[in-house]
């Protein structure tokens, strides 16, 4: 009798300067089965130094550490080819550094008073390639004139409904399963949309063409919260 394949749990590491934050974070971690905390950091020079020896699947990053912050690890480790998937841990304060930390490389930020539920949700989304753009941080973005930056370019073709529908749900952490179920079509079909949605911003990733949708100021977050999917069709 062959017995069934034991699943692997997610690798986190956590990289923050707060103990009590880490120990915070890692004991609502390993009340889930499926997540296991393999590291911490206490700066960002630790993180650097500790990361490219290690097996990690999603990297938990305070974005504001003494020393070396979180966008300088970010860029280290780009730069040496070792940044795995990385979700920012960040404050309202904050807002003003996410959208670098999103260009260095992290596939998408989560307020440090995130539920335990978002917690896990966004850990398991980052792990399995997605992005994860938090609808309350995003919203504080465009209040705080994200549209007006000078870098901001509009995508190559304006995005019909459909794509932009798409493009608010894909900030979410939502995958092209869950999209598909929550708008009631077929999964190919979405992923047609996600392709067309790349080339019209002219990226390669759905992290990049979230941000392009940012910067362009086309999230709007109520859109996102109102859409929210369900459990994916068995």
């Amino acid at each position: 009798m062959v017995s069934a394949a034991v699943k692997a749990p997610i690798r986190v590491f956590v990289a923050d300067d707060q103990l009590l934050i880490r120990q915070g974070i890692r004991t609502l971690l390993e009340m889930d089965p499926d997540i296991a905390v393999v590291g911490e950091a206490a700066d960002g020079a630790e993180a650097i130094a500790m990361l490219p020896s290690a097996s990690v699947d999603v990297l938990l990053l305070d974005i504001r550490m003494p020393g070396k912050d979180g966008l300088e690890v970010l860029r280290a480790l780009a730069a040496a080819a070792k940044l795995p998937p990385t979700l920012i841990l960040t404050t309202f304060d904050d807002s003003d550094v996410v959208l670098d930390g999103i260009r260095a490389g992290a596939r998408g930020f989560m307020l440090k008073d995130v539920s335990y539920q978002q917690l896990i949700a966004a850990i398991r989304a980052v792990a399995g390639g997605a992005t994860v753009f938090q609808p309350a941080v995003t919203e504080r973005l465009l209040r705080a004139g994200t549209r007006a930056r000078t870098d901001a370019e509009a995508p190559r073709e304006p995005l019909t409904e459909r794509e932009a529908e798409v493009v608010r749900l894909m900030a979410g952490g939502y995958s092209n399963k869950e999209i598909a179920h929550a708008l009631g079509t077929a999964e190919g079909t979405i992923k047609n949309h996600v392709s067309s949605i790349l080339a019209k911003f002219g990226v390669r990733d759905r992290t990049r063409a979230v941000l392009k949708a940012l910067e362009a100021g086309l999230l709007h977050c109520p859109d996102v919260a109102s859409q929210t999917p369900g459990p994916p069709a068995a």
